[in-house]
């Protein structure tokens, strides 16, 4: 029998463990052809490489049909196929142990203990919003998203810079972005004072105005070079502007709150962290220990998020600040965004606002197309419109992989399209009616009040889309967001994200339930013999929207009660 929360890692490692020493032979399988009749699968290929002439030992046989074990899921049967070892589990057993503990498979939980410390540092937050680039927007999109999904790891995040341009704060607000902001700037006089010494400046040379003073790079560059660090870097001109960004990090590595979390802005989300996340950072080389006022910096690392034009110069600030301060983290990576290009617009540069009122005035468009009438001018409609526009921004900048380049399509949107933030949006719109529909007919008494879940039947839930949702999505749901940043320790300059893996895990999800909505009727005619049938659909797509709103979370995005 299972134990504890099921787990696609777990319930994979366990088979690989049956089969012996070696290379991993099985694969959770996706598809909905697959999914018909097998929900793992060792290839032939592999089996033929692992046993002479592909001959699975009987013993493997008896291990696989009896695995168990801390979040194995229960087997039903495994048969050799000509596809090879295929599995299959027990489906009703399996429905029954991840919608009877939906919080664990949907809503992250309070962390056991305080994770490592990151100070995210996103220097396009410095701009002017009228000024800024859809490659500095990116990386904006990407921090803001990773600040959300580290903290929901239970990683103690401070963010760098506070944004002091009330412009800007006013910018990140319609894009529901959280970041701190500041009335003043951070003092430089010690840092000045430090970084004066080490000048060596000729008499003779002169220095352009506003800088302060040259420092050579070029030795640091050289014993870092493995690292990643560019080599034409030679030195630095130094500038106030220079000195008062790495005072703001100085600042955020030394003066650490108490509690180890920044309080987040007015009106934000943030999402406490899983305790089944823990195995992220097991192996991480941030010490897990909460830090306070003047707390050392071996258990810091500073992730620098910049587009892709700031990347040098950020390398520079990088070398220098360890130049300059003996205390600075040694655990310093960098996230280079990738260029964003708008196709049919050459020669120019939109800028973000720019961009955001296109793809506002374009979402208003589609929508009175859709429903007739100026739709815009509908105060009920003004902050679903503002959700809709940022959302198809944020699925149009953040769901291809943040390194590449993103080229953006500019003169229309597509509101129907299965791949964009109105389709996720509009499918969780779908659940929310679905309930307000169950709601509706309980209050009419056509339909009784919801039962304990320990007493529904899930052998009901025998089309092949309930199970499509439930092992394709809620089951790996938690798993996949483990997965979109590591902390463990990875050599050179740049750390590995995926900051893509949410948003088209909720565009595959949409598409799943749509498929599913479209061919089933969820709410019945009103007939006892029939409720049973409705109450374990209900309770599956209950877990299903619980993946919906914590993933959306996760995006800044909240979910829609209507389109």
């Amino acid at each position: 029998m299972a134990t504890g929360r099921l787990g696609v890692g777990e319930t994979l490692q366990a088979l690989n463990a049956a089969v012996g020493p070696g290379s991993p032979v099985w694969f959770k399988e996706t598809h909905a052809r697959h999914l018909r009749v097998r929900d793992f699968l060792a290839p032939r290929s592999a089996l033929q490489a692992r046993f002479r002439d592909g001959q699975v030992p009987e013993c493997v046989f008896r291990a696989v049909s009896c695995l168990q074990g801390p979040g194995v899921a229960p087997v039903l049967r495994c048969a050799p196929t000509p596809a090879g070892l295929s599995l299959q589990l027990q489906r009703p057993a399996v429905f029954e142990h991840v919608l009877g503990a939906l919080a664990s498979y949907a809503t992250p939980a309070k962390p056991a203990s305080p994770g490592p410390r990151v100070i995210l540092h996103c220097p396009a937050l410095r701009c002017n919003p009228d000024t800024l680039r859809l490659s500095q927007l990116r990386a904006v999109l990407v921090a803001d998203h990773l600040v959300r999904v580290l903290r929901a790891h239970g990683v103690r995040v401070c963010t760098v810079p506070p944004v002091r341009d009330p412009h800007m704060s006013t910018f990140l607000q319609k894009l529901r972005v959280e970041w701190p902001s500041a009335s003043k700037n951070t003092s430089t006089e010690t840092l000045r004072t430090c970084v004066l010494a080490k000048f060596n400046v000729s008499k003779e040379e002169t220095l352009p105005p506003g800088v302060l003073g040259r420092l050579c790079l070029k030795e640091l560059v050289e014993q870092r070079h493995a690292a990643g660090y560019d080599p034409s870097i030679d030195h630095c001109l130094v500038t106030e502007d220079l000195l008062s960004v790495l005072s703001e990090l100085q600042e955020a590595v030394r003066h650490w709150p108490e509690d180890g979390h920044p309080t987040p802005v007015s009106g934000s989300v943030v999402t406490s962290a899983q305790t089944g996340f823990a195995h992220l950072y097991s192996n991480c080389p941030i010490s897990v220990q909460v830090g306070g006022p003047d707390a050392g910096v071996d258990d810091c690392m500073v992730l620098h998020v910049v587009s892709c034009e700031e990347a040098f110069q950020q390398q520079k600030l990088d070398l220098l600040w360890q130049k300059v301060d003996d205390q600075a983290p040694h655990r310093q990576k960098h996230l280079v965004c990738g260029p964003v290009k708008v196709a049919g617009v050459p020669g120019t540069q939109m800028t973000a606002p720019e961009y955001h009122r296109l793809r506002h005035a374009q979402v208003c468009k589609a929508s009175a197309q859709k429903h007739g009438g100026d739709l815009a001018q509908d105060p009920a409609w003004t902050e679903t419109f503002d959700i809709l526009s940022v959302a198809t921004i944020k699925f149009e900048m953040l769901s291809t992989a943040p390194q590449g380049q993103l080229l953006l399509a500019h003169s229309t949107i597509s509101t129907k399209g299965t791949k964009s933030g109105t389709f996720v949006m509009y499918n969780c719109a779908r659940l929310a009616t679905l309930f307000e529909g169950y709601k509706h007919g309980m209050e009419q008494g056509l339909y009784p009040t919801f039962p304990l879940v320990s007493s529904l039947d899930f052998s009901l839930l025998h089309d092949e889309g309930e199970w499509l949702l439930l092992f394709n999505s809620v089951l790996p749901f938690l798993d996949l967001l483990s997965q979109t940043v590591s902390l463990a320790s990875t050599p050179g300059l740049h750390i590995p994200v995926r900051t893509e893996m949410v948003c088209k895990f909720l565009v595959q999800l949409s598409m799943d339930f749509s498929s599913y909505y479209n061919r089933v009727h969820i709410l019945g005619e009103p007939r006892p013999h029939l409720f049973g049938q409705m109450f374990a659909r209900l309770q599956l797509l209950r877990a299903v929207r619980e993946v919906f709103h914590t993933g959306l979370a996760m995006l800044g995005l909240p979910p829609l009660s209507h389109i």
